[in-house]
């Protein structure tokens, strides 16, 4: 099977491109960083239709995001939204054009009306479905990550104790997450585009581990793993204001998560 990975480069792109390789898939990459003109901003763009046409299904990944510090700092922008507008129309044009099988990919912050993210997601989600695509839903990826401006909470943790010695965080931790290992992502996602065809489009496919962790919890299990201090903050979380909305199980009659929060994590701080 042929897969176009948009956003190849990202959170989970790059973890997927390496997945997909390793299960012999074939795969083409497409993003920015790779290249100037892999820049899904640039409208009628040649490449990203050139791609498109050869492959056997998008997964729609790119996007302007990254951790909560970053979406504080960018997310009101006008850029941030001018980018994620271009994206999306620049993508789904191509891709409603070629007929293509499209898999994009949404957050758990589409059902947060206070975040401009979120909203800008949601969009792409109605977007999605109205030219027969399928929408998963992420909730909190980790793996490795190797832009610092936007990395997320564990990344940011594992390095803080590592390499300070202390982990400063940004809330006072009370705030519930729901972390999947980046490899049991990959694996949904390939499960998905075997399976296409045959899935109903009209749902959501929570990709999660359907478990509820606090930051403080992360923060402790890395202070016993590397002695290092934690020094808490004192805001509460903005980002998402503690939202627990619970996601959708439909997935769980073919995809469960394999991997353990604190083996996840043990993973990732070897890898740093």
């Amino acid at each position: 099977m042929k897969h176009l990975i948009l956003g190849s480069s990202g959170q989970i792109g790059g973890h997927l491109v390496k997945y997909l390789k390793d299960k012999g898939e074939t795969v083409y990459e497409f993003d920015i960083v790779r290249d100037p003109y892999e820049d899904l901003r640039i409208e009628d763009n040649l490449l990203l239709e050139k791609y498109i046409t050869k492959c056997d299904i998008v997964h729609f990944l790119a996007f302007d995001v990254g951790g909560a510090k970053y979406l504080e700092k960018h997310q009101d922008t006008f850029q941030f939204i001018l980018n994620n507008m271009g994206i999306m129309y620049n993508t789904f044009k191509v891709i409603w054009q070629h007929n293509k099988p499209v898999i994009f990919a949404s957050s758990q912050m589409a059902e947060m009306g206070y975040s401009t993210y979120g909203v800008l997601k949601s969009l792409g989600e109605k977007v999605a479905k109205g030219i027969n695509g399928l929408v998963v839903k992420f909730w909190n990826v980790y793996g490795y990550e190797s832009d610092p401006e936007k990395s997320h909470v564990i990344t940011d943790f594992i390095k803080m104790a590592k390499h300070e010695g202390v982990i400063k965080m940004r809330t006072d931790g009370n705030e519930s997450r729901q972390f999947l290992y980046a490899d049991d992502a990959c694996e949904a996602l390939l499960h998905l585009s075997k399976n296409y065809s045959k899935l109903p489009k009209d749902k959501n496919y929570c990709i999660t581990s359907f478990e509820w962790t606090t930051i403080n919890e992360i923060a402790n299990f890395l202070d016993v793993v590397s002695s290092c201090e934690v020094i808490r903050g004192t805001s509460k979380d903005n980002t998402q204001q503690n939202a627990m909305n619970e996601p959708d199980s439909f997935i769980k009659k073919f995809w469960q998560p394999k991997t353990d929060l604190k083996e996840g994590i043990m993973k990732l701080y070897e890898m740093y």
